[in-house]
């Protein structure tokens, strides 16, 4: 049997948990690890922040010239979360230290904010789901 992951609710029934170890342990030892749940970013938020990056290419005029989607996130990544350096053959590489795909919900808004503030810095000013037009 591969590993099984699930997610047991809050003062949730552990019979399946324990039918799966059970089940695993005919066939010898079974390893067993569990940590606290934390909801990870929702497709919705995914589908906002690229929808702002197509924002910010669009407004951003001139200084957006020949920048992408993927671009931003790269920058946006490492602005927000910091760099790390890599080197494969002689070559010096910066990545983010974090991904987006690992955030939690939480995390990812005040990743969103981080975005809007910057931009709004910048002099674009963009408009969120919500936001009341004056």
């Amino acid at each position: 049997m591969n590993e099984q992951r699930f997610i047991i609710p809050k003062a949730g029934d552990l019979s399946r948990a324990v039918a799966v170890l059970s089940a695993m342990a005919k066939d010898g030892p079974v390893e067993v690890s569990a940590k606290p749940y934390k909801a990870k970013r929702s497709t919705d938020q995914n589908a906002l922040l690229w929808s702002i990056y197509a924002d910010i290419i669009r407004m951003g005029g001139e200084a957006m010239a020949g920048w992408t989607k993927d671009d931003l996130h790269e920058f946006f990544l490492g602005s927000h979360f910091g760099w790390t350096e890599c080197r494969l053959f002689g070559e010096r590489r910066k990545k983010p230290a974090r991904r987006s795909s690992r955030l939690n919900k939480q995390e990812f808004s005040d990743f969103v904010e981080f975005i809007v503030r910057f931009m709004a810095e910048q002099g674009v000013y963009l408009q969120l789901p919500g936001d009341i037009a004056a």
